[in-house]
């Protein structure tokens, strides 16, 4: 189990560092998943401490987010001056973001479709 969440981590910091060093217009967090992908694709096979931890902190998810909803709240002048802006610009993206996402999945399932 250590060595799974020793795994995580160490994937997380070389994508911190690689950020840092490199200056990629990519967070450190996603440069590291992409290296735990890239870890995962060369070592096929079970892995069931990795998927313990995984679900376990996917499991506690909402517990993570208290930092950020103590930061959400801390910024009270901000958001009082500029909430309806930002509410309105988070539902316009959300419903951007579904649209095209359900009109590509329908151009998929079309092409998957046999004699399309």
């Amino acid at each position: 189990m250590i060595a799974a969440i020793a795994t995580l981590l160490l994937c997380q910091l070389l994508g911190e560092g690689i950020h840092l060093l490199t200056g990629l217009p990519l967070p450190g967090a996603v440069i590291g998943m992409f290296l735990l992908l890239g870890w995962l694709l060369l070592r096929l096979g079970e892995r069931p401490t990795l998927v313990q931890v995984s679900a376990w902190l996917t499991a506690h998810l909402s517990v993570m987010f208290v930092p950020a909803a103590v930061g959400l709240i801390e910024q009270g002048p901000v958001l009082s001056k500029n909430g309806v802006a930002i509410l309105v610009a988070t539902l316009a993206s959300t419903v951007l973001t579904m649209t095209v996402t359900a009109v590509i999945f329908g151009w998929a399932l079309r092409r998957q479709e046999p004699g399309a």
